[in-house]
């Protein structure tokens, strides 16, 4: 079986075809600016890659040139689109509708479309891609799994926001969390790996949007991010958590509303706000190394608010075995996971420079001390082997 996975932005289009017999990825690309102009292509198969530039109206018009990479060229990895037998996508969020992985019927898209204020920034998109895939594959069954699905095992006590109880009733606020998929796929990956099922685990999915899951006996008991995937830890652009008086005080001081507020909050906060450099962490270690003081600043605030969430979860879950980083940052950044980890002998973390200072493992790689009681490992997540898997299995 070959399961084409899609992860849809608002001008992207990221695909993998997976061979689900030795789940090997048989090509993979991205699709972007679709829509706004200098659009382009790039694919990878057969261990070459190619890059063209090509006019992406819409999302259709993608989608129609990864079939075409697909099956013909040099670089064809299937003679026909008609041997890919379903298509998984990545949707952010489910909100209460969706507690598992779902057939996209027309009625599943209309509702994914209708919780977009959930997660105005990707719902939209996936529900674009949705619609686009349905157009160019036909009959071809596709299948939503969803970011939130893994923490709906989250308990009232940490789910429930403390406002009027009448708003959940009715409008359903509530913490929902985020990278759900991420942190399924490397929590059960990191159980195998310690060969126990009975962990409690605190794994960080950290990169551009990060979020940190307490995960125990295998389940969700709390996360980081909230009711759209702006909570929790301060990230690349988006400010994570704050007072909420400083919303009202920002729109009292510089009168924005509305959805200028929201892309104040979602787009020019965080690593971008507060050091006025960038929001990818590589540029704000760089600035900081030349006295740069706001770009250490907001590196020394992401690693402090991840220490905080590590203790934390510590804490509810009455203990840790293992600590899991993961994502673009986790997986690459050995400055973060040293000081998220750093001074926490108290709790039984101990993790060895040598081994740290390891960037982009291929497989799971432990970083922890021998003497250490708490496991730290560094595992790449594989959100597309997930999906694929998910899919595989909802359609037969």
């Amino acid at each position: 079986m070959k399961i084409l996975v899609i992860n849809c932005g608002s001008s992207s289009l990221k695909y993998q075809l997976i061979d689900m017999e030795n789940e090997s990825v048989l090509c993979k690309g991205l699709c972007e600016r679709i829509g706004i102009g200098g659009s382009k292509v790039t694919h990878q198969a057969k261990g070459e890659k190619v890059a063209e530039e090509v006019d992406f109206p819409s999302h259709t018009e993608a989608f129609m040139k990864v079939v075409d990479l697909m099956t013909t060229g040099d670089l064809a990895v299937v003679k026909d689109k008609s041997e890919i037998s379903a298509i998984g996508h990545r949707v952010v969020q489910g909100a209460e509708f969706f507690v598992k992985s779902e057939i996209a019927t027309d009625e599943v898209i209309d509702k994914i479309d209708e919780i977009s204020p959930l997660a105005p920034v990707h719902n939209p998109a996936h529900v674009q891609g949705l619609r686009c895939a349905k157009k160019v594959f036909g009959d071809l069954p596709n299948v939503v799994v969803f970011d939130t699905t893994f923490h709906q095992t989250m308990p009232p006590k940490a789910f429930v926001f403390p406002i009027n109880y009448e708003y959940y009733e009715k409008y359903k606020i509530r913490r929902y969390g985020a990278h759900g998929t991420s942190h399924m796929f490397v929590s059960k990956a990191a159980a195998e790996y310690l060969g126990r099922n009975d962990l409690k685990m605190v794994t960080c999915h950290l990169g551009n949007g990060s979020s940190i899951t307490a995960v125990k006996d295998g389940k969700c008991i709390d996360t980081s991010m909230g009711l759209t995937p702006l909570g929790g830890i301060l990230m690349g652009t988006r400010c994570g958590d704050l007072d909420p008086s400083v919303v009202c005080y920002l729109e009292e001081k510089i009168g924005v509303h509305g959805q200028d507020l929201s892309e104040l909050l979602n787009k020019t906060s965080g690593f971008l706000g507060v050091s006025g450099v960038s929001s990818d962490k590589r540029d704000l270690e760089n600035a900081a190394k030349e006295g740069n003081e706001r770009a250490k600043l907001a590196s020394e605030m992401f690693d402090y608010q991840l220490k905080k969430f590590i203790g934390s979860y510590a804490a509810v879950m009455g203990g840790l075995d293992c600590i899991v980083f993961t994502g673009g940052i986790g997986e690459n950044d050995a400055p973060v996971r040293a000081n998220a980890c750093a001074n926490m002998e108290f709790l039984g973390i101990e993790i060895d420079a040598e081994k740290n200072a390891v960037r982009g493992p291929s497989e799971i790689i432990e970083i922890s001390t021998p003497n250490s009681k708490v496991k730290v490992l560094i595992v790449p997540t594989n959100e597309e082997l997930a999906i694929a898997r998910e899919t595989m299995a909802l359609v037969k």
